[in-house]
């Protein structure tokens, strides 16, 4: 099941809340005020890493080519030499 953010419409609190996709629309409870009027957030998702913003093709360019062996292989279509 997903995490999803939710904004209280009373207080302000913002929580988070494990629950299925088919319930994430429906009201849920804050639990700073206990009321009901909540809004889904939109939130960005995470991301499993190293926290470094290079792309894939920055880490294939420092490692001196690309695929899953460096190139090496033969599977991404270069020879090693």
């Amino acid at each position: 099941m997903p995490i999803y953010e939710y904004r209280c419409e009373s207080c302000t609190e913002k929580f988070e809340l494990l629950t299925r996709f088919a319930e994430r629309d429906s009201a849920q409870v804050c639990p700073a005020c206990e009321s009901t009027k909540t809004r889904v957030l939109v939130s960005s998702f995470a991301f499993a890493g190293s926290g470094d913003t290079s792309s894939a093709s920055d880490f294939a360019a420092e490692t001196g080519g690309g695929g899953c062996c460096g190139g090496g292989c033969g599977s991404c279509g270069s020879s090693p030499n």
